[in-house]
């Protein structure tokens, strides 16, 4: 991995940041939180990729770290349910 490299995710990521704090200043209703979720998820997936070198790891922790996503995405989503139906 080339600092080239790196530096443009960095670039990327104060770009994201700049982009997330202007869309806070645009009235999008109900599409506020899931466009500012959606940029933020992108974001935590190039500090993963790169700066932490998931891209360049065995398939092994790959699937480990998918499964974990998955299984905190289910444990939410529980929560969710629970709260809209109690």
């Amino acid at each position: 991995m080339t600092y080239t490299k790196l530096a443009l995710v960095l670039a990327a990521l104060v770009f994201l940041t700049g982009v997330t704090v202007g869309i806070s200043y645009v009235d999008l209703g109900f599409f506020n939180v899931p466009v500012a979720l959606g940029i933020a998820c992108f974001k935590v997936c190039l500090v993963l990729l790169f700066f932490m070198h998931l891209k360049y790891e065995g398939k092994m922790i790959k699937v480990s770290f998918i499964s974990t996503v998955c299984f905190l995405a289910i444990m939410i989503s529980f929560t969710f349910w629970d709260v809209a139906f109690r």
